[in-house]
C-alpha cells in the first residue's frame, strides 16, 4: 500500500516539534497537497494543534495504549490524504522503560517504515552538533533518518559552522530555523493550551507556521514522504454489532481530552455521539450514557460550579443508573469539589471525595488488571493506559470499589484507580478502548435505554 508519509522527531522534549510540524504541514498545504496529521505517544494537546493547522482530524500512534495492530490500524485506516505526517514525542528513543525503545518515536516509525526527519537544537552548541547527529543515525542499524532540521540557529555565521559539521554524514539539511521568541507558542503546566480555549491564539498558530514553513525546504520534504516504501500490511477494521443508543460526550473548554479513535469506535460499535457543554448548556441531550473525557475543569472550576442545572441534572442521572464513563478531568468533576486557588468549588458530587490541585505531576504509562465488574468490562481482563496530572482526590469514602488494581502506575489511592458507584466508571487513568470495551459501553447503554 502506497501511502506517502514523513515522521518529524527531535533529540529531546522542549525542541520544537509541534511547531516545526505546524511549518511542515502549511508549508505542503501551500504546495496545493492535503495533509492527514499523527502525534505519536499519549498526548492530547498537541494533536489539536495538528487538527487546527492542517483542516483534519489528528490521530494518536501509541504502541503502549493501542499495540502494533491499533498503530497500523489507525495510519492506515486514516491516511486518505495526499501526505501524513507524523509527530514524534520526547526524544526519539525515549521509550515507555528506561531501558527500552519500546513505544517510543522509533518503534512507531519501524512499525509504519516511515523516514524520519531529526530535529536537532543548535543553541549553545556549533560543531559539536554533528556528534549528536551521528549518534542518533548510528545508534541503530536503521535508524529511518534521511535528513535534519536545525533549530534556534542565531546567525548565518552559526549556520554556516553547523552545515559543514554536519557534510560528512551525508544527510540533507531540510531546514534552518533562526531563534525567535515569537515562533513559541503558548503553554500551562501540562504543555501547549488546547486550542479549544478562548484564550489561544489561532491566528497566532497560522502565522507561527506560515514563518516557520518559510525556514525549510518544503519541496524536498514532500520528494521524501512521496517516496517512503509501500506498506506491505491490511486493515483490520471491522463493524461491530450496532446498537441504537446515544452517548452523550462532554466537549468544551473545560473537557477535551479524547482520543479521536475512542470516538470513532462507539460510533462503528452503533452509537450516536450528541456533544455538550458542562460549561455552558443549562441541561444534558437526550441519551443513554456519558462519556466525560480529560482537560482543565479547575482552570474553569467557578463557571463549572455555577452551571447547577447541569450538575443536578448529571447526578440525578447517575443515581437512576445511567452508564458514565469519565477518566481524570471527568473523573474531577463528578467528584465534590475541586479546590484551585485556595478556592473550593462545587462539582457534581456523584462521588464523596474532593480534588485539591498539588505542584507534583503525576505523570506515567498505567497496567493493571479490570477486577471488578465495571462499564469496561464485566469480566476480569487486562488494561493499559496513561496518568498525566496535577490533582489528587482526597476524603475517599470507605464504601466506594476500584475497578482497576494496577501493576505499573500510581492510580487514585494505593495502586487502585477507576473508582465505582451506581453505575458510574471514573479513573485517572485515560485508556484507548478495544472492540471488547467499546461493546460492553454501547451494550450497557443499550440495557439503560430499555429501562
Amino acid at each position: 500500500m502506497k501511502i506517502p508519509r514523513i515522521l518529524i522527531a527531535g533529540t529531546k522534549s522542549d525542541i520544537g516539534k509541534t511547531s516545526i510540524t505546524l511549518g511542515i504541514i502549511f508549508g505542503i498545504l501551500k504546495k496545493g497537497y492535503s495533509v492527514q496529521p499523527f502525534k505519536v505517544g499519549p498526548d492530547y494537546i498537541d494533536p489539536s494543534y495538528l487538527t487546527e493547522i492542517s483542516n483534519n482530524q489528528a490521530r494518536n500512534l501509541d504502541v503502549w495504549l493501542m499495540e502494533k495492530n491499533g498503530i497500523l490500524n489507525s495510519f492506515i485506516n486514516n491516511s486518505s490524504s495526499n501526505i501524513s505526517v507524523i509527530e514524534g514525542v520526547m526524544g526519539f528513543y525515549d521509550g515507555a522503560y528506561g531501558d527500552s525503545d519500546f513505544a517510543s518515536t522509533y518503534h512507531v516509525s519501524a512499525l509504519l517504515k516511515t523516514p524520519v526527519i531529526l530535529i536537532l537544537d543548535a543553541s549553545k552548541i556549533a560543531r559539536s552538533i554533528a556528534a549528536i547527529a551521528l549518534g542518533y543515525t548510528k545508534l541503530k542499524k536503521n535508524s529511518n533518518i534521511v535528513g535534519f532540521i536545525l533549530n534556534k540557529i542565531h546567525s548565518k555565521k552559526h549556520e554556516d559552522i553547523c552545515k559543514q559539521a554536519l557534510e560528512n554524514l551525508n544527510l540533507p539539511i531540510l531546514g534552518s530555523i533562526y531563534y525567535d521568541n515569537d515562533l513559541s507558542l503558548d503553554s500551562r503546566y501540562l504543555g501547549l493550551l488546547p486550542v479549544s480555549e478562548k484564550s489561544v491564539s489561532v491566528d497566532k498558530i497560522k502565522k507561527t507556521a506560515d514563518r516557520i514553513s518559510n525556514f525549510l525546504n518544503i519541496d524536498k520534504i514532500i520528494d521524501i514522504a512521496s517516496n517512503s516504501t509501500n506498506l506491505e500490511i491490511k486493515s483490520h477494521y471491522t463493524k461491530n454489532k450496532i446498537n441504537n443508543v446515544k452517548i452523550a460526550v462532554a466537549l468544551d473548554q473545560s473537557f477535551n481530552f479524547y482520543y479521536r479513535d475512542n470516538l470513532d469506535l462507539l460510533e462503528r460499535s452503533g452509537a450516536e455521539i450528541k456533544y455538550f457543554s458542562p460549561l455552558y448548556d443549562s441541561k444534558l441531550p437526550s441519551c443513554d450514557g456519558i462519556y466525560i473525557g480529560g482537560g482543565f475543569p479547575e482552570i474553569f472550576s467557578d463557571t463549572l460550579e455555577r452551571n447547577t442545572s447541569m450538575r443536578r441534572d448529571i447526578k440525578k442521572l447517575a443515581e437512576n443508573g445511567i452508564p458514565i464513563y469519565a477518566e481524570c478531568g471527568g473523573l474531577m468533576y463528578l467528584a465534590q469539589s475541586i479546590s484551585y486557588t485556595n478556592t473550593k468549588h462545587s462539582m457534581v458530587g456523584v462521588f464523596d471525595a474532593d480534588v485539591k490541585m498539588t505542584n507534583k505531576l503525576k505523570l506515567n504509562y498505567t497496567k493493571g488488571i479490570i477486577n471488578s465488574s465495571c462499564l469496561l468490562s464485566s469480566e476480569e481482563t487486562k488494561i493499559n493506559g496513561h496518568e498525566f496530572h496535577y490533582s489528587e482526590i482526597n476524603n475517599i469514602g470507605q464504601d466506594y470499589k476500584f475497578a482497576y488494581e494496577l501493576s505499573v502506575g500510581l492510580g487514585m489511592k494505593n495502586k487502585k484507580d477507576g473508582l465505582l458507584s451506581y453505575n458510574t466508571l471514573a479513573s485517572y487513568m485515560h485508556t484507548y478502548f478495544n472492540k471488547y470495551q467499546t461493546q460492553n459501553i454501547t451494550y450497557e447503554c443499550l440495557k439503560y435505554s430499555k429501562k
